[in-house]
């Protein structure tokens, strides 16, 4: 992979835009694709069909909600927060991507270890 932006796992989008829409309060989905690319570190970059699927899906699925508004440059945009529903979501996928990440640094760690528990 070397220099390359990382691809998504199935799931970790959406719990990014739940995370970020939970974090930072209702936002558009421009907005929400460049807080995630920033709070990245740019390793990951969002084009606007990935990001619109997500929020459909997400919406709905019912973990968020939308709401027709004006952005910051006086464009009509659609605005998204998190729902009760959502927020319920995001902290059991928050649960299982934290599991999933210790096992795989435990996993990983066993060449360092040659293969010693």
């Amino acid at each position: 992979m070397g220099d390359s932006k990382l691809d998504l796992l199935q799931g970790t989008l959406d719990l990014m835009v739940l995370q970020t829409l939970s974090a930072m309060g209702e936002m558009h989905g421009y907005g929400i694709a460049r807080r995630i690319e920033l709070v990245s570190g740019d390793e990951v970059l969002l084009n606007q069909g990935t990001i619109y699927a997500s929020l459909v899906r997400l919406q709905h699925r019912g973990w968020i909600s939308a709401e027709w508004g004006t952005s910051e440059n006086n464009r009509k945009a659609k605005f998204y927060s998190i729902t009760k529903r959502g927020l319920k979501q995001m902290a059991e996928d928050t649960v299982y991507w934290q599991r999933l990440s210790s096992v795989m640094g435990r996993v990983l760690a066993m060449g360092e270890r040659g293969g010693e528990q």
